[in-house]
C-alpha cells in the first residue's frame, strides 16, 4: 500500500516516502516521510498500533514523519512494543529524535541492520540488501517459505494414512508413525514444492549490481525513479536511478512487476512510466493509496488497485 509516492519534496498529490505492506495480520511499515500518520489516517487502515517501522536511510524524507507519529502513540497511551529497523546509525538518529517525541508509553527497540542479514518471522524472512546511496542506506526484500507441494489423497489413502491430524503432520513436513508402526515420509503423499511470494523495496539508489542480485525473481519490485533520462546527469550527481534504468534492473532481475516510486516533483508519473516500459512493459506507476495485490503465481499476476486503500475511493490519479 502506497502512502507517499514523491520524491525528495511532497506535491499537492504526492506525500514523501512511505509503503505499507500487509501480509495477514502482520503490517511493516517502510520509511516514514513527513505526514506518514495523516496519510494513514485518510486510508482504509487508519492509524493502527503499527509493531515494525524499517527505514531505508537517514535523508529526511524517509524518516521526518517518524517522531510525529511515535509521539501520537504516546498521547493515545499506547503499551503494545514497537520495534524500529534501519541501517547503521539508526540508534544516533533516535536519540537525537527523543529531544522531540520525549517520554513514551511503550516499549520502542532499535534494531541496526546490515545487508546479509535475515529476519525470521515464522512463514517469511526480511533480507536487507545493499543499495547505492551512500554508506547508510539498504533496501529490503520480504520472501515467504516455499509452499508445500499438495497433498495426494489417493496416496495417503492407500499407504493407510487417516484422515485427521496424521494427514496434517504430513502436511507440516513431519514424518508419521501409523499404528502398524509403518513410517510415513511427506515426500511421499506431497507433490513438489510450490512457489511462495516475494517483494522488495529498494529505498533511494543509483544503479546497481547488488540491487539486481537481491531482487532476481522476485513478484514486486518496488524501485525509485527519482528522474528521467533527460535529468540523467542529476541522478548520477545525487545517488538516484532514472525511470529506465529502474526497467533495466527490473529486466535483468526477471522480476513480475516493476512499481516507480519517488517521483521528482518535476514529473507527473506518466513520463516515467512511458520511459520505463520501452524497457520493461509490466511497469506502474502508483499514486499515493494505489496497492499492489500479489497473489500466488497459480492465481494470477500482481495487480495494481488505484486508490485501493482510499477512504472513499475517489477517482485514480491521471499517471497512476
Amino acid at each position: 500500500m502506497f502512502l507517499g509516492t514523491s520524491g525528495s519534496a511532497p506535491t499537492a498529490r504526492r506525500a514523501t516516502s512511505a509503503t505499507l505492506i500487509r501480509r495477514g495480520g502482520d503490517r511493516l511499515l517502510i520509511d516514514c516521510g513527513e505526514g506518514t500518520q495523516r496519510q494513514l489516517l485518510r486510508s482504509d487502515v487508519g492509524l493502527v498500533d503499527l509493531e515494525d517501522v524499517f527505514l531505508t536511510h537517514f535523508h529526511a524524507d524517509h524518516y521526518l514523519g517518524l517522531p510525529g507519529m511515535l509521539k501520537t502513540f504516546a498521547l493515545r497511551g499506547r503499551d503494545v512494543p514497537l520495534t524500529l529497523y534501519g541501517p547503521p546509525g539508526l540508534l544516533d538518529l533516535l536519540s537525537t529524535l527523543r529531544r522531540v517525541f520525549g517520554k513514551l508509553t511503550y516499549p520502542l527497540e532499535t534494531v541496526e541492520l546490515s545487508a546479509g542479514d535475515v529476519i525470521a518471522r515464522g512463514e517469511y524472512e526480511i533480507r536487507p540488501f545493499a543499495v547505492d546511496h551512500g554508506p547508510q542506506a539498504l533496501g529490503y526484500l520480504l520472501a515467504e517459505l516455499a509452499r508445500p507441494g499438495r497433498f495426494d489423497v489417493a496416496v495417503a489413502d492407500s499407504l493407510g494414512v487417516p484422515a485427521g491430524r496424521e494427514r496434517g503432520a504430513l502436511q507440516r513436513g513431519e514424518t508419521v508413525i501409523l499404528a502398524d508402526g509403518k513410517s510415513v515420509e511427506p515426500d511421499q503423499v506431497l507433490g513438489p514444492a510450490r512457489p511462495s511470494r516475494s517483494l522488495a523495496i529498494t529505498g533511494d539508489t543509483a544503479p546497481a549490481a547488488s540491487v539486481v542480485d537481491a531482487v532476481a525473481g522476485v513478484d514486486l519490485l518496488v524501485h525509485e525513479a527519482t528522474f528521467c533520462a533527460d535529468e540523467r546527469q542529476r541522478a548520477r550527481e545525487t545517488g538516484h536511478s532514472t525511470a529506465a534504468e529502474a526497467a533495466l534492473a527490473a529486466r535483468e532481475a526477471g522480476v513480475r512487476l516493476l512499481a516507480l516510486t519517488h517521483i521528482s516533483s518535476r514529473y507527473s508519473g506518466g513520463e516515467a512510466a512511458e520511459e520505463a516500459r520501452q524497457f520493461f512493459p509490466d511497469t506502474v506507476v502508483p499514486g499515493d493509496f494505489d496497492i499492489i495485490e500479489i497473489p500466488y503465481l497459480e492465481r494470477g499476476d500482481p495487480v495494481l488497485i488505484p486508490r485501493g486503500a482510499r477512504r472513499g475511493r475517489g477517482p485514480a490519479a491521471p499517471d497512476a
